[in-house]
């Protein structure tokens, strides 16, 4: 597998667990943890949408 797949699958799996901790925010009732969660998503998609535009601008 190569370094960018690796990193990309990474980044799927902390969004994946991001929005799973969501599930047990609305359980536990706790604003805090959803909010966290939020915010990790934003920055897991954000980082993944940036690194894909760094490869797309390097193989071109």
């Amino acid at each position: 597998m190569k370094k960018e797949n690796v990193l990309f699958l990474l980044l799927a799996i902390i969004t994946v667990i991001c929005i799973m901790s969501i599930g047990v925010a609305v359980a536990e009732r706790s604003i805090i943890i959803a909010l966290l969660s939020v915010v990790g998503i934003v920055i897991a998609l954000f980082l993944g949408i940036s690194l894909r535009k760094k490869i797309n601008e390097v193989s071109e």
